[in-house]
């Protein structure tokens, strides 16, 4: 199901934002974050449980969150990657202070010893405070002018 709303984003042909809304850097636009894990030698299990108790509680909790993936390392069998879309920077926002979201950071802890996270888009200041104050490795990719946002996915 998820997989058919992606598509569907990109072969209907619609409106498009113009170039000088695409550089917007109040947060209103959509973005992508990718948080690469490494887990701990053995616990791939444990952390699946918590992986899928998260998953689902965003899911039901997070209408902003518009696609969230937990997917496997082709090379590393103890790398995962998250990739999430938001509708805004506030959809971030209300993900980090989302009880079951702070549950798994803290269970992160014990099953996983790599955590790091990128952005692609732009987001609010806020979003980079908050990132920024979590203590992971961060690396934020700016919007250019190429690109668009099919705008009646985001209103």
């Amino acid at each position: 199901m998820r997989y058919l709303f992606l598509l569907s984003i990109l072969f209907f042909p619609l409106h498009t934002l113009n170039a000088d809304q695409h550089k917007n850097i109040d947060g209103d636009n959509p973005f992508i974050l990718i948080a690469r894990i490494h887990i701990k030698e053995g616990m791939v299990e444990k952390y699946f449980a918590i992986a899928d108790e998260v998953d689902n509680a965003v899911e039901l909790s997070e209408p902003g969150m518009l696609f969230h993936n937990f997917d496997a390392d082709p090379d590393d069998p103890l790398a995962f990657t998250w990739t999430e879309v938001y509708a805004n920077s506030k959809a971030f926002i209300d993900h980090d202070t989302n009880p079951p979201v702070q549950d798994y950071v803290t269970e992160h802890v014990k099953f996983g010893d790599g955590f790091s996270i990128e952005i692609y888009g732009n987001v609010s200041a806020e979003v980079i405070e908050t990132i920024g104050r979590l203590g992971v490795p961060f690396k934020h990719f700016k919007t250019t002018h190429v690109g668009y946002i099919r705008e009646e996915y985001f209103k």
